[in-house]
């Protein structure tokens, strides 16, 4: 006789092996990234109300964050392919793993995406060659020299669209940490399903 099992005993069957919990590694760099875009997002909504001596080191700091961040974000991602991370619980609605799993790659997308536009548009900055930038104030870090040496139009032509991307896709990312945020305190008090214990050593 010809045994029929459903998906769902398949898909249990299937991550039995599956860890419960991100690695260390994985939380560290999670919780590391998590806290400089909050800091980011602080230092870019703050910079157009300091006081004018304020507002260099505020947004070489938030380069400085940012280009932490893709470096950070790359290293994630390689551990990942690495590593296996823990699946959703199978009591979640099949919508709702698909929706978790496409947030988190447009979450990558945007922690790649954000950084480099800024890159992009501060490499497309008039005055870049004048002012060098150094990570921190410490360490030297490169513009982007092809962009750089552009035509002078050209180039102030591309520093304002590079910083129209970057608002946006800074907006994407608010509209997404939002939803990952409200998405782990939902199945943490209201679905008491919690996901953030995957994530906390």
């Amino acid at each position: 006789m010809i045994s029929q099992t459903s998906p769902e005993l398949s898909a249990q069957h299937l991550d039995a092996d599956a860890p419960s919990r991100y690695t260390r590694t994985a939380m560290a760099l999670h919780w590391i990234i998590a806290v400089l875009i909050l800091c980011n997002v602080a230092l870019g909504l703050s910079a157009d109300w300091l006081p004018d001596d304020w507002v260099r080191p505020v947004i070489d700091t938030h380069k400085s964050i940012g280009i932490t961040v893709l470096g950070l974000a790359l290293l994630r991602i390689l551990w990942r392919i690495r590593h296996r991370p823990p699946a959703l619980p199978l009591s979640f609605p099949r919508w709702e793993r698909g929706a978790a799993h496409a947030a988190h790659i447009l979450l990558y997308v945007l922690m790649i995406g954000l950084p480099l536009s800024g890159w992009l548009h501060d490499s497309a900055w008039k005055d870049a060659a004048t002012h060098p930038m150094h990570l921190f104030n410490l360490v030297p870090w490169p513009r982007i020299g092809y962009i750089m040496h552009l035509d002078p139009v050209l180039k102030e032509t591309l520093h304002d669209r590079f910083g129209a991307l970057h608002v946006w896709l800074g907006y994407g990312l608010y509209a997404l940490l939002a939803l990952h945020i409200g998405g782990a305190l939902k199945h943490q008090w209201i679905d008491r399903h919690s996901v953030l214990k995957r994530m906390v050593p």
